[in-house]
């Protein structure tokens, strides 16, 4: 009996250690388990983490652009520029060797400078879009000018003008600034630079100027560029050809956007 009770014990003893032993492993695989589907959700938080930052940064990229366009628009958009092509109405200006007119050559190449400036984005005001002055009188379509110029505040005025000499023989094209005026020596030098580039005929040193009225009247950087002899026979041939009027708005839109650091 003593042997039969001992024999029994052994025997639960053993069962109850297989009984232990098997929880112990169903213990450990349920951790392991556990542990494996922690890991699993840890890398797809990870993922979905990378995936929303690759979201957000290209977002974001989006974003600066944008905005930085935006800004560079209303950039744009705020700096003004005037043009004021030189007479009109009763004022034809210089008459040329073989009677071409001023005001009409002032106009022509205006026109062409404005179309290369609102391409750029930049705001055009035109003094005149047709053969009429702003007045009746030189003395009066002058102040009118000078007003509109001193009551809008572009951030250069450019007067576009043909000169005349005695001497037949000078040509070439030059441009005028007010002599106390630094911004617009500055403007004047940036303008003639690139008037170089386009391959004029000729191109003249820039000259300050404190005579003229537009200059000295005037409270924003003014130029005046003098496009080229009319008084001089084959360069007024030259200014009476379409290309060559395109080559002059080419440098001197290029000048202005230049100066405007566009």
């Amino acid at each position: 009996m003593e042997y039969m009770y001992a024999k029994g014990d052994v025997f639960l003893r053993f069962k109850g250690k297989m009984k232990e032993k098997i929880k112990g492993k169903k213990i450990v695989v349920v951790r392991k388990m556990g542990i494996l589907l922690l890991m699993a959700a840890l890398a797809g938080i990870i993922v979905v983490s990378q995936k929303t930052g690759e979201y957000l940064n290209s977002r974001n990229k989006k974003e600066v652009e944008t905005s930085g366009k935006l800004k560079e628009k209303a950039e744009k958009e705020e700096q003004t520029v005037i043009l004021d092509s030189g007479h009109g109405g009763r004022d034809p200006g210089k008459i040329g060797t073989q009677g071409t007119k001023e005001k009409e050559m002032n106009l022509c190449i205006a026109k062409k400078v404005e179309q290369h400036l609102k391409e750029a984005g930049i705001t055009v005001i035109m003094t005149r879009t047709d053969d009429a002055g702003m007045a009746d009188s030189q003395v009066e379509d002058l102040k009118e000018r000078v007003k509109l110029i001193n009551e809008t505040k572009p951030v250069l005025a450019v007067s576009i003008h043909q000169n005349s000499y005695p001497d037949p023989s000078v040509f070439g094209t030059q441009v005028f600034y007010y002599t106390h005026s630094r911004e617009g020596e500055n403007a004047a030098k940036v303008v003639q630079e690139a008037l170089q580039k386009v391959e004029l005929q000729k191109n003249r040193e820039i000259k300050a100027n404190d005579t003229y009225y537009m200059l000295k009247k005037t409270e924003p950087p003014v130029l005046i560029v003098e496009c080229g002899f009319l008084s001089n026979p084959e360069e007024e041939a030259l200014l009476c050809e379409d290309a060559y009027q395109e080559k002059l708005a080419e440098g001197i839109a290029n000048g202005i956007l230049s100066y405007l650091q566009i």
